[in-house]
């Protein structure tokens, strides 16, 4: 497994590759649909996010409230697809990452390649096992959002899959394909 950490550079995303498996470490930041119309209007108007989009990392979720003990509940990923229209914007601001399932549009995966970007997929329907990876969870913006507040989350060694590399390989092109190819050789 390959190890990532905060801040995850445009060298760190550069050698990371369609399909490799890693652990992540540091700070991710939640944001689904509502915070990123929100942190796009910020832009618009020339007013200041509730956080630096350099080198950071956005998952998309919106997760539910913790069990006592717990700093946060389940945490599955949301589909991405629901924040490609804001996507290429926060990329162009220093955005190196997100984490989400599903496949992401052309505009999104040029903006990626255009700005040293990845994007990882966490798996859907593991929420909870997510939730283990964090160590930490604060609301920083648009608490009125509730689940879909912005949160500043800590994690350690968090599994993901890079889906899309900074090359625009995307394994849910490839993998298929590959996987077709061995199925064909082994006949």
């Amino acid at each position: 497994m390959i190890e990532v950490t905060t801040p995850f550079t445009a060298a760190q995303a550069d050698h990371l590759r369609a399909g490799q498996s890693i652990l992540f470490t540091g700070t991710l930041y939640t944001a689904r649909d509502a915070a990123h119309a929100r942190l796009c209007q910020a832009l618009a108007e020339g007013k200041p996010l509730p956080f630096d989009l350099t080198d950071a990392v956005i998952y998309y979720v919106g997760p539910t409230p913790p069990r006592p003990g717990r700093v946060i509940g389940s945490a599955g990923p949301t589909t991405s697809y629901r924040m490609d229209a804001y996507a290429p914007t926060l990329l162009d601001q220093g955005l190196r990452g997100m984490v989400g399932k599903g496949l992401r549009s052309s505009a999104v995966i040029e903006s990626m390649r255009r700005n040293h970007a990845v994007y990882f997929g966490a798996v859907g329907g593991t929420g909870a096992l997510i939730g283990r990876a964090i160590r930490s969870a604060e609301v920083i913006a648009y608490e009125d959002l509730g689940t879909e507040a912005i949160r500043r989350l800590t994690v350690e060694r968090l599994p993901l899959t890079v889906v899309i590399d900074t090359l625009g390989n995307n394994l849910y092109e490839t993998g298929p394909r590959d996987y077709l190819a061995q199925q064909n050789q082994a006949k």
